[in-house]
């Protein structure tokens, strides 16, 4: 039988206190995690068996976002391998940069707790190389 999005976002949000995250529940789908050390916050979002981790980079006018930060952060070669920028409109005039990730979990196991954490893990990472690649360009 297939667990319930409830059922598997409490055992998320229990996994990930157990590793020292701050969690938050947003809704019965969404969940805020903040890394203590570092104060650097994400979203987890279920739909489904897919959860969805997504982190704000920065938000901008959206005129800031020329041509050449588009190809930087579509690049194959720009260093960031784990995760995905994209674009999300904030406001008529702003838009928010996020770096993403995602896993297909199945039964919850020790398989899916793993790439749990190294979905969060592979987007602490990248966030610092993404302010080195795009920092410059939104400053």
């Amino acid at each position: 039988m297939a667990q319930s999005t409830a059922s598997f976002l409490g055992q998320i949000h229990e996994l990930l206190a157990r590793k020292r995250y701050s969690v938050t529940e947003i809704n019965e789908q969404a969940l805020r995690i903040q890394e203590v050390e570092s104060g650097v916050s994400l979203r987890a979002v279920l739909e489904g068996d897919i959860i969805y981790f997504s982190l704000v980079c920065a938000t901008v006018a959206a005129d800031r976002i020329k041509p050449a930060l588009l190809r930087k952060m579509l690049a194959a070669d720009n260093g960031i391998a784990t995760s995905y920028f994209r674009l999300h409109q904030t406001s008529d005039s702003e838009l928010a940069i996020t770096l993403n990730n995602f896993c297909k979990l199945q039964e919850l196991g020790a398989d899916d707790e793993d790439d749990v954490l190294s979905c969060i893990s592979f987007l602490l990472a990248d966030v610092l190389h993404a302010r080195d690649l795009i920092g410059a360009d939104l400053n």
